[in-house]
């Protein structure tokens, strides 16, 4: 890659592209200081003339750079869960001996994971509001604003994804299949 000046112009031309890339991984408000950051780890990269491909580079580096953010978040919605879904302080434990512990750990885990599934199982625009709102705890307004819906749509796709995570789990917990839990028809104007 030459200077900096070139680093510059090749930023600026694909920056658009690199928001596109970065807003699949990311909430909307975080586009823009992914894309910043992006720019930042570009000009620091000390032997510039190594990067054959400049446009190749800064889009893996903006990619990575949300998918580390998207690992934090989930990683704060696995803290956030567990807090709220604590099995292991529900269930009373007489001896609460090692291999109890280990059980009940695994057993949170598990339902974690299914937790998650039924999450990537909602319709896209649903899982976005689902996610801003439950994971990063953006208020339905800012939600509206930056996925430029009304605020009883997001209403909608938040109640319509409590629904949807809540039967998934029913069906996980009572042991049945959960191919057919979220082909189910929803109402209030099709909103999905």
């Amino acid at each position: 890659m030459p200077h900096n000046d070139n680093i510059n112009t090749i930023f600026v031309s694909i920056r658009s592209m690199l928001s596109r890339a970065v807003s699949r991984i990311v909430p909307p408000r975080e586009v823009e200081d992914i894309v910043q950051e992006t720019y930042v780890r570009v000009c620091q990269v000390e032997n510039k003339q190594d990067i054959l491909h400049p446009k190749s580079f800064m889009l893996r580096t903006a990619r990575n750079l949300a998918l580390d953010y998207s690992k934090r978040a989930e990683t704060r919605l696995s803290v956030s869960y567990e807090d709220e879904f604590d099995t292991e302080s529900d269930i009373p434990s007489p001896n609460n001996d090692q291999e109890d512990v280990i059980y009940h750990e695994a057993a949170s885990a598990q339902e974690f994971s299914h937790f998650c599934q039924a999450v990537r199982q909602l319709p896209t625009q649903c899982r976005k509001v689902f996610v801003l709102k439950k994971v990063y705890g953006y208020s339905q307004r800012e939600i509206a604003d930056d996925l430029s819906i009304s605020q009883s749509t997001v209403e909608k796709h938040i109640a319509n994804g409590v629904r949807r995570c809540s039967a998934y789990m029913d069906k996980v917990e009572n042991g049945k299949s959960v191919n057919n839990v979220t082909k189910f028809k929803t109402t209030g104007g099709g909103h999905e």
